[in-house]
């Protein structure tokens, strides 16, 4: 088995406790500090060769008040080649190689962040703030006759884009139902809106066109959420700094639950839809097919108060 990971990193990240979430004061939280832990499985038919992964489940070192304290990926594959980069978005990256794979592999990665509740917003540089790849469509966002209207719909409050990008998120909320099994991950925003139903990616990718529709740049961010079993997906809107000219910031909307984002949110990696962050992905060469599985959780390992509770 290969491991990779933060230099001296200690194997006892995998034993750590988590406590219950739900029973947290959130709105006197001064600190947070998370354990998340993936398993993906690939089983094949038969031999592969070849094989080239890319995993996206390492969030960044810094993301506003979210910072990465450390992490360990392990491969099954002990001769596993691994690059590590930062991708367009300032995504972490592992690309992975393994020449030969007999039925199944195995990755599994364990990772600690914690949030500080007076960290302050995620800042952007004007160059992200201004760039086509969050204004422009991209395959997954591509509107229809109906996303068009809709967008002409929110028009009003485009003088205010706080204000607008609020509004989209409670709209989407309110128009869309949450269902299993009528979409997939190359499902579009404009099939998910014409069902008026999806999960929390197709959320995103509804919220995403509209917002780029109405001239807000947006982006999809790919995370978890306390108390999903799975990955989670919402959206961050690019706006001006309050009292800050010239300054921008990224600012979270999850219109899946119609409400901006908390310390219960951590993110893993950002990007023009789902396609940029799909947490893996890859090709190989063999007549055999493959099946995926996997098991993901994120538990909130430590929390801290601003002022001891009675």
């Amino acid at each position: 088995m290969g491991t990779y990971g933060e230099p001296n990193n200690d194997t006892q990240i995998t034993t750590l406790d988590t406590v219950d979430h739900r029973g947290v004061a959130w709105t006197e939280v001064r600190s947070t500090a998370y354990l998340i832990h993936q398993h993906f499985r690939y089983e094949y038919t038969g031999p592969i060769s070849d094989l080239r992964q890319r995993l996206v489940i390492i969030p960044p070192e810094q993301h506003g008040d979210q910072r990465l304290i450390t992490h360990r990926l392990e491969v099954s594959s002990p001769t596993t080649e691994v690059r590590r980069e930062l991708d367009v978005f300032g995504n972490l990256v592992f690309s992975l190689g393994v020449d030969h794979v007999a039925d199944a592999i195995d990755f599994t990665a364990w990772i600690v962040v914690e949030r500080d509740a007076a960290g302050g917003p995620i800042r952007v540089t004007p160059d992200s703030y201004l760039a086509p790849s969050l204004r422009e469509p991209s395959r997954l966002t591509v509107p229809d006759e109906a996303l068009q209207a809709a967008a002409d719909a929110l028009g009003p409050e485009r003088d205010d884009p706080a204000a607008l990008a609020a509004h989209i998120n409670a709209w989407v909320y309110a128009e869309m139902n949450y269902a299993h099994g009528n979409t997939g991950v190359r499902t579009t925003a404009a099939e998910a809106f014409a069902l008026r139903r999806g999960v929390c990616q197709d959320y995103a990718h509804v919220m995403l066109v509209l917002c780029r529709l109405c001239g807000l740049p947006a982006r999809y961010v790919s995370g978890h959420l306390l108390g999903e079993g799975g990955t989670h997906a919402w959206v961050e809107v690019l706006l001006p700094a309050p009292d800050h000219p010239g300054q921008y910031v990224a600012r979270p909307y999850d219109p899946t639950h119609g409400r901006e984002p908390g310390l219960d949110y951590v993110t893993v990696a950002v990007g023009r839809d789902y396609g940029d962050v799909a947490p893996t992905s890859g090709t190989y060469t063999s007549p055999f097919s493959g099946h995926l599985s996997a098991r993901k959780r994120a538990g909130l390992t430590a929390v801290e108060y601003f002022a001891p509770r009675a």
